[in-house]
């Protein structure tokens, strides 16, 4: 979400009516979220000069750990390097230490592509943007699940109730300290996920969503200590089932 947000954001500078903006003091404590979006705080740093050249060796865009070349346009302009600039430090303050970590695995490969993009520069604004895009409908739609055996028949469910809240197992990235809280998008993803955790005997697909409209699910280890609640359905394995106090 932060990272998308971002990527508006410079979409919105590369194309602004005053022409390419760039951010000169680019450091992550310069934005704010509000309601959703990234915000910028601060444009007092911000300029639309264009660096002046003569030759393409006048356009050397420069990086604690990089460099690039870019060209010299026929107005004596160097040419993109607003819109370079401030994608490389999208790159290295934020894509960096966002993206590779808590999508789910199908579409970790889609993200590592814009990381690799981005930062070698190969992509510019608009490209990365519309990655960006087409990651977020994979994500929504349920298109990135790959085909699998169905597991949610090994699940009892019981419409009505849910269990009581409290500390449980954790597992990462948890929308809930106290527990294990993941989006998911239908509970047949659930089911999937519940499997691949040896703590997990039930999960609960709760009222609560994402920014993407995703429901966040539950997964406990233990289906005991049923109460009565209209809006939910609890899923229990079969094989925990069994033996249990429902």
């Amino acid at each position: 979400q932060i990272c998308l947000s971002l990527v508006k954001l410079l979409f919105y500078l590369a194309h602004s009516p005053l022409g390419s903006i760039v951010l000169l003091d680019f450091q992550p404590r310069q934005f704010v979220m509000v309601d959703g979006n990234l915000k910028v705080t601060d444009m007092d740093d911000a300029s639309t000069e264009e660096l002046s050249c003569k030759e393409d060796n006048d356009c050397t865009l420069d990086f604690p750990t990089k460099s690039f070349p870019l060209k010299c346009s026929a107005v004596g302009k160097c040419e993109g390097i607003n819109e370079k600039k401030n994608l490389f430090n999208a790159y290295r303050y934020f894509f960096t230490y966002l993206l590779p970590h808590s999508a789910p695995p199908a579409l970790r490969p889609f993200l590592s592509d814009i990381l690799n993009a981005t930062g070698d520069l190969r992509y510019g604004i608009n490209e990365t943007l519309k990655a960006f895009e087409k990651v977020l409908h994979l994500y929504k739609s349920g298109l990135y699940l790959q085909k699998r055996p169905l597991l949610l028949k090994d699940y009892i469910s019981l419409k009505g109730f849910r269990t009581m809240e409290g500390e449980d197992y954790k597992c990462w990235p948890s929308y809930s300290h106290l527990g294990c809280l993941l989006s998911v998008h239908s509970a047949e993803e659930a089911a999937a996920i519940c499997n691949s955790q040896w703590q997990c005997q039930s999960f609960i697909i709760t009222q609560r969503r994402t920014w993407t409209g995703r429901p966040l699910a539950s997964f406990q280890s233990s289906p005991t200590d049923l109460i009565p609640d209209a809006n939910a359905v609890i899923y229990i394995k079969q094989s925990a089932s069994s033996g249990e106090r429902l």
